[in-house]
């Protein structure tokens, strides 16, 4: 084999991997299929890199609380677009369980990394659980789930030395356009929310309600804190927090709900057609994309108290498990793909960390009584069966006592599709614009910390990634180019002759240190 077949990327099987880019949907834009085999193999070694941290949103916060209910969306019925239960009557109260975390970082790292905010809500519903899993930022860097792992993998560190190098990070980026948008947001102070209460949060894929005759609309879903206002930091205000405490947010939080201060959060709804919307320049079903206020405007559903702290971090917050597949009666996918690629892989990565009967525990459990056929697996601690039922019979159907099938509650939502399956990226891609829009919406001192924040980090980087990103920011706003390429000019002119690894700030502390403390001679 010569040394360019030695460099051709295959899966584990050895068979050669021609499209990394796209999973396989029925059209450009259509819902993805489960033989994605190279997808799926890819994202179940993925689930299983780390035992038992989480790969991703390791280090967390949470907290109980209640759901109420609005009855409307905006000043319509809620029951025109959706007969999930718990939307329909005003002052309903669902509880809910809310956990707060970063996303790259392990378990024991700093509360004040730059990095997305998970906000993920399970609802306990007369009709069982429903998780609203997201980030408190509204898009995100990827639209197809095949490049998940790949993302992932370039922000963690180094796995020759174990070290956060950013230049890794940027090789990623910089060879993912559509990424542009949400670099814009994270190198912002919306990187580093001041706290969980102080931040939004947005369910970040487009997802569906169905009402009772079977009809769709295609909504996203967004947390507005309420009484407790939103504030993001600076990296000076960040560093100087992390000098002192490593766990602020996790604190403010606890402390906050034990002397009664509630935190409070208003869920709203943009709603839209279930069609392809040409009118628009961009893909309704794009995760890096936001839609427009002023054309699909914030519509309120209902509100959020978190009332009450969890009594044992692990048995609540550490085991708590979540999944975008978890879904009632009324709410539905759309035909995302990043969304459904999630849809595989939590609930695959949630029975790999906490284990197979991981429903079972009381944190994961419904509220409600559960009933299936489902036998075993490792710490099973009871079996779901219903009253009378014959203990023998665990299949259905059944004459013998065993489980009969739900009555259906409305018509089925059933979407239609006519295309030729495919491997092929969405056709209105429009990597730019809204990263241009982003950056002009930022008020001066937002769009000064961004340069400085995406100078700092660019500037350990190869010429050629610098050149990429620069090229993005361009074509998203011509003075956001030229300000991070003048900001490089002037910051590399100050690291000559420098070869670290880290931030620039990261790698003036490791020369820093070398001359702090006082010296000995041991002991």
């Amino acid at each position: 084999m010569d040394k360019d077949d030695q460099q051709e990327l295959t899966n584990r099987q050895g068979h050669p991997i021609t499209d990394n880019q796209n999973i396989r949907t029925v059209g450009r834009r259509g819902p993805s299929t489960l033989e994605n085999y190279d997808y799926l193999e890819k994202i179940t070694h993925f689930d299983r890199e780390r035992i038992p941290e989480r790969v991703v949103h390791a280090r967390g916060a949470g907290a109980h609380g209640v759901f109420e209910a609005y009855g409307t969306v905006g000043n319509e019925p809620i029951s025109k677009y959706t007969r999930a239960k718990l939307f329909q009557d005003t002052g309903k109260q669902t509880p809910v369980f809310v956990r707060f975390s970063t996303v790259v970082h392990g378990n024991a790292s700093p509360e004040t990394e730059r990095d997305p905010r998970g906000f993920a809500v399970k609802f306990y519903t007369e009709d069982g659980n429903w998780d609203l899993v997201g980030n408190n930022l509204k898009v995100f860097f990827i639209r197809d789930p095949l490049k998940f792992p790949d993302m992932v993998h370039s922000f963690k560190p180094d796995p020759v030395n174990n070290i956060s190098n950013p230049e890794r990070m940027f090789d990623f980026l910089s060879l993912t356009p559509e990424a542009t948008h949400m670099v814009t947001f994270v190198f912002s102070p919306w990187g580093i929310p001041a706290n969980y209460r102080q931040m939004q949060g947005s369910g970040v894929n487009t997802y569906k309600w169905v009402n009772q005759a079977g009809e769709a609309v295609l909504v996203k879903y967004h947390w507005q804190p309420l009484k407790q206002g939103l504030r993001n930091l600076t990296a000076k205000e960040a560093s100087e927090i992390q000098a002192h405490n490593y766990s602020h947010a996790t604190q403010d939080l606890y402390e906050a709900i034990k002397r009664g201060d509630y935190p409070e959060w208003e869920l709203c709804v943009q709603i839209m057609s279930d069609d392809e919307h040409p009118e628009l320049d961009f893909d309704p079903l794009d995760p890096t994309k936001l839609w427009p206020e002023e054309l699909f405007p914030f519509l309120p559903v209902g509100k959020m108290t978190l009332n009450r702290n969890p009594e044992n971090y692990f048995n609540e917050v550490e085991q708590a498990a979540f999944g975008t597949g978890v879904l009632v009666d009324g709410l539905d996918f759309s035909d995302d793909k990043l969304l459904q690629g999630r849809t595989f892989s939590y609930s695959d990565t949630q029975r790999y960390r906490v284990g197979t009967n991981y429903l079972q525990l009381p944190i994961n459990a419904p509220k409600k009584h559960v009933a299936t056929n489902q036998r075993g697996g490792q710490m099973e601690f009871r079996v779901d069966r219903a009253p009378g039922q014959n203990p023998s019979v665990d299949y259905e159907p059944s004459s013998l006592g065993g489980l009969k099938e739900a009555t259906q509650s409305g018509n089925d939502h059933e979407p239609e599709y006519h295309a030729k399956l495919v491997r092929q990226k969405i056709d209105r891609t429009n990597d730019f614009k809204q990263a241009g829009e982003t950056y002009r919406a930022f008020e001066d001192w937002e769009r000064d910390e961004l340069i400085q924040n995406l100078v700092g980090t660019l500037s350990v980087c190869k010429e050629d990634i610098r050149e990429r990103m620069i090229g993005y920011f361009t074509e998203a706003d011509s003075d956001y180019g030229r300000r991070v390429r003048e900001g490089l000019k002037d910051e590399l002119a100050k690291r000559a002759g420098q070869a670290h690894t880290g931030t620039a700030e990261a790698d003036r502390a490791v020369d820093d240190a070398k001359g702090m403390g006082g010296r000995t001679d041991g002991y």
